[in-house]
């Protein structure tokens, strides 16, 4: 298989990636949106499961601890993995739905309001 890099790869590539992946093995029975989901959402506790009870600076100083990063860099691909199944499950358009999220949140979070603040939308 060939080396992927974020600069060099589509999410369409991964998509059909995980989709090969997936159909290979006959998985496609089991991958209903509630299913994903629901694994979505394991694998992004087991990611959290690294930096738990750390500190945000602890936390900065565990992502770059070489013999960590890589336990929590395959926990960060089962997320993107489901993420992507649940996409090519469910037939969305992940660009799509981030554009229209970062739109969404723009008006939410305006820079003059916001920039350097962590304060939900409605307390701004």
């Amino acid at each position: 298989m060939a080396s992927l890099t974020d600069s060099t790869t589509t999410v369409s590539e991964l998509r059909d990636r995980v989709m090969a992946f997936v159909r290979e093995r006959e998985w496609e029975q089991f991958h209903a949106p509630k299913n994903l989901s629901m694994a979505l959402a394991a694998e992004a506790a087991e990611l959290m499961e690294h930096f738990l009870w750390a500190s945000p600076e602890e936390s900065r100083t565990v992502a770059k601890d070489p013999a960590k990063r890589a336990k929590i860099a395959e926990e960060l691909a089962d997320v993107v993995i489901y993420a992507l199944e649940f996409a090519n499950a469910t037939g969305l358009d992940v660009a799509a739905s981030i554009e229209a999220k970062i739109a969404q949140n723009g008006r939410k979070y305006p820079v003059e309001k916001s920039k350097g603040r962590s304060a939900k939308y409605t307390e701004l």
